[in-house]
């Protein structure tokens, strides 16, 4: 009775797809939703038991699909389907937002966003396994957007190409000191210091990837000009010509955003320069954003949170002297970037079995890096780098635009 009942909502729900098709094959029962087009995917259900499970939401789907309950031949399709249609279900939540304001802010209370418990989230992520992020990423390890400025570039051409424009927008010269948060696996240090001679001290709390920088930085012969740290950016000390995050933001937490702000601008000389490389959600749906409690949250970036670009500017305008000089949105490169990454994982299936990483870890990754494209593709978040300056800061910023992967293949 449950279960029938479960796939009777289910459908009902998926019913109100007016955009794209997509089709339940259960057994012998066929069942085609939507008017047809693009997006569409198929998706196999294979143990009835997916159907209650699928009523939790997104966890539901990730739980449903990570334990083999159900299958398809596009993940990242059935999810753009999902992203395309989501208007309806995107109202509803924005009205029980306020309803649920009062509960977010009493279980944020009783959950502060301390250095340790930030170092516990971290390590739930980043200290998986440094053979997982190296069979998954490139050799320059940056595990964010990478910059496909020309067609045919491979992965790490494009990590590099995206490396140069960070640079370049920080304006970086030798003499500079340089301040990262969010280390990584040291890539941005290591480029930066080798290209252009300046000093970088670059920090992370994931115990794994200090390690790695560490050693990278030696295997480099850059110890004299790289000083890698296992240090909160909270407790950061000291001024320095210029600062750069990439993709670090996103797990600061809602209530630490201006935090985050503040303490960039008070490590920054007052003619200094910070580079901000950020995933964002829609201005319009940040409140729902910080509220919800999805499955990339719960498994994948335990209580991180997407910063919009309205909250951005009002925290840089309410909690620093800085100022916006430019901003740059490179949303479809990210597309091309997880499909990259994706590619790699479905390569090295056998390797990670082999490592330890069951089925059940890699169908959840699986669904991660196509729950991510999908919303790249449709636009649910986008991928934004912002140069913020100091009050004497004076310069100019003004990058040649760069062609999505789309133009470019257009354009050949």
């Amino acid at each position: 009775m449950k279960t029938r009942l479960a796939r009777t909502a289910v459908l009902a729900l998926l019913e109100r797809i007016q955009v794209g098709k997509l089709t339940v094959v259960e057994g012998t029962r066929r069942v085609e939703l939507g008017p047809g087009g693009a997006p569409a995917a198929i998706v196999e259900i294979h143990s009835p038991q997916a159907w209650p499970v699928l009523l939790r939401g997104s966890r539901g789907l990730a739980e449903s699909y990570a334990d083999g309950l159900w299958d398809t031949r596009d993940l990242a399709a059935v999810i753009r389907v999902a992203a395309r249609n989501a208007v309806g279900l995107d109202e509803i939540r924005r009205r029980l937002t306020p309803v649920r304001e009062p509960y977010l802010r009493a279980r944020d209370l009783m959950r502060r966003n301390t250095p340790e418990r930030s170092r516990e989230d971290i390590a739930a992520h980043y200290d998986l396994g440094n053979d997982l992020f190296e069979l998954m990423l490139d050799p320059t390890m940056m595990y964010s957007c990478a910059v496909w400025s020309e067609r045919g570039m491979t992965l790490e051409q494009a990590q590099t190409a995206k490396l140069e424009r960070l640079c370049a927008k920080l304006d970086l010269r030798p003499e500079h000191h340089v301040v990262e948060i969010g280390a990584g696996w040291g890539g941005f240090a290591v480029h930066a210091a080798g290209r252009y001679g300046c000093r970088v001290t670059t920090t992370t709390i994931s115990a794994q990837q200090h390690a790695y920088a560490v050693a990278r930085v030696r295997e480099a012969g850059l110890e004299d000009r790289v000083t890698v740290l296992r240090e909160d950016y909270r407790d950061l000390r000291g001024r320095y010509d210029r600062l750069v995050s990439i993709e670090m933001i996103e797990a600061v937490g809602w209530k630490d955003f201006g935090t985050f702000f503040r303490c960039c601008s008070d490590l920054l000389d007052p003619d200094g320069l910070m580079v901000l490389q950020a995933i964002v959600t829609d201005d319009r749906a940040y409140d729902v954003e910080k509220a919800g409690k999805t499955f990339i949250r719960t498994y994948i970036f335990p209580n991180g949170c997407l910063p919009s670009q309205e909250v951005i500017a009002r925290c840089v305008a309410r909690r620093t002297d800085m100022r916006t000089v430019h901003v740059e949105d490179l949303t479809p490169h990210y597309v091309e970037t997880l499909r990259s990454w994706r590619s790699n994982v479905e390569a090295a299936v056998r390797r990670l079995g082999d490592l330890g990483y069951d089925e059940r870890f890699r169908r959840l990754w699986r669904l991660y890096l196509a729950y991510c494209e999908a919303g790249f593709a449709e636009r649910r978040i986008g991928l934004v780098q912002t140069v913020l300056a100091k009050p004497t800061w004076r310069g100019a910023i003004a990058p040649e635009p760069v062609p999505s992967p789309e133009q470019l293949a257009a354009a050949s």
